[in-house]
């Protein structure tokens, strides 16, 4: 997913922004980009895409005037990793500024209807409908939570929206529709905070608040107000922040894998983010040097695994057969090497693995080397013994490996199965290619088109 940022105080709201989306980059990102209004109502918006560090290169020493601001970091789901594409987004006449983390499922549909309605847009997003929606229900006559109210009404899919206005300097207000990830409120000093997680809130906010499904913030330098949806009042306590980054990064749950459960839709959308695009439909591997003839001579998958990397596999064996059409198969590593297993160049091992240095799943590999299939492992530590055993027979053999992307992960468990059941999914659409990239719509991660 993203890492989202907001304040609202008396402090310049750059550094703060970009600081709190600096505690985030753990998520990963291809973009990222911040809008900043002053109080009497001047707007500044600067993004790009690339790393946060090629953002602060863009600020410089001169930093946009204001004390209410926002700040995204992206992963491409719809549209390229392009400096257009970055977010905020505005409407037509920049009065409404937005960020957002999640997928708005019927965007084509709602696009069609506000182009029908004068509406013009610049990017190739789905969250670029979200402004022009509230700018339709601010000319209705609603201030800016109403109108966010009215216009996530509207939105099919998940979403974790913040958004600003020129015309109400000082005012946040932030929504939660399903499970796109989180949506904090922070309480500080005389400030209040918005992020999508409370490490990027440990050094500002002392209480906080956690919006659930449905639920709407209007945010001020002076606290917050709740309500729901349909703006009906709700009344919300704040919670003292954990003591210490590793029970903050728990936050109210209490033991990790109870929240390692809630996260798994966002965990999902994390582990797919940067590899695959909806709209247009494209997987993109570019670390595998595997020549479309290499990958159509494969005629077997067999990935191995223990204890939850083997649930992975379990799970992913039938994302490979449904997708790629290929037999595929899940086994114990710890006693494929015992039972002298028939396979060949034709076969496509694939080895799930936590922290890499599993022996038995090392040994499988081995195994699956000396007869001379093609070894790929998914894995979480970079410098890991697995990653160095596929790297070697890539570079002896023209195989590849496939990193998992590195997050703040405490229970190892859940997001082992989930995580890796999805990175094996894209190595099977990796296959298939772009004719059956509308699988990704069946398998539930969105509209292909």
């Amino acid at each position: 997913m993203c890492g989202i940022m907001g304040y609202a105080g008396d402090e310049s709201a750059t550094p703060i922004v970009l600081d709190g989306l600096s505690r985030l980059e753990y998520r990963g990102y291809d973009s990222a980009g911040i809008a900043v209004l002053s109080d009497d109502g001047e707007l500044t918006i600067t993004k790009g895409a690339g790393k946060l560090d090629n953002l602060k290169k863009c600020i410089g020493d001169s930093m946009p005037p204001g004390t209410t601001g926002i700040g995204h970091t992206r992963w491409a789901t719809h549209g390229k990793a392009t400096e257009l594409n970055a977010h905020p987004h505005t409407d037509s006449a920049g009065d409404v500024t937005v960020i957002h983390n999640g997928i708005v499922e019927n965007y084509l549909e709602l696009r069609k209807q506000l182009i029908a309605a004068g509406h013009s847009f610049r990017s190739e997003t789905d969250t670029e409908v979200i402004p022009h929606l509230i700018e339709e229900e601010v000319k209705a006559g609603h201030d800016l939570s109403g109108a966010v109210c009215r216009a996530i009404a509207q939105i099919e899919g998940a979403a974790a929206i913040v958004a600003l206005r020129r015309s109400e300097p000082g005012v946040l207000v932030a929504a939660r529709i399903a499970n796109a990830g989180g949506v904090v409120i922070g309480y500080g000093k005389g400030a209040m905070y918005v992020a999508s997680d409370l490490p990027a809130l440990i050094p500002y906010a002392s209480k906080v608040v956690f919006l659930a499904d449905g639920e709407v913030a209007r945010v001020t330098k002076a606290g917050a107000t709740y309500t729901s949806a349909s703006r009906d009042p709700i009344e919300k306590q704040p919670q003292e922040v954990p003591a210490g980054p590793l029970a903050a990064g728990k936050g109210l749950y209490k033991h990790f894998m109870a929240k390692e459960i809630a996260e798994q839709p966002e965990a999902v959308l994390d582990t797919l983010g940067g590899l695959f695009q909806i709209d247009p439909p494209r997987v993109d591997l570019p670390d595998a040097p595997m020549s479309d003839s290499d990958i159509s001579g494969l005629r077997r998958v067999v990935l191995v695994g223990m204890g939850t990397s083997l649930h992975a596999a379990q799970i992913g064996r039938s994302y490979l057969e449904r997708l790629t059409g290929l037999p595929a198969e899940a086994d114990n590593a710890s006693e494929y090497r015992y039972r002298d297993p028939i396979i060949d160049a034709s076969t496509l091992v694939v080895a799930v693995l936590q922290s890499g240095e599993t022996v038995d799943t090392l040994a499988a590999m081995e195994e699956a080397r000396g007869k001379k299939s093609r070894v790929w492992a998914i894995v979480n530590v970079a410098g890991s013994e697995a990653r160095r055993v596929a790297l070697e027979q890539w570079i002896r053999q023209v195989r590849f490996r496939r990193p998992v992307r590195p997050g703040e992960q405490i229970d190892l468990e859940v997001k082992t199965v989930e995580r890796t059941a999805h990175r094996v999914l894209l190595t099977g659409h990796a296959r298939v290619g772009g004719e059956r990239t509308a699988t990704i719509g069946e398998m539930d991660f969105g509209p292909a088109a």
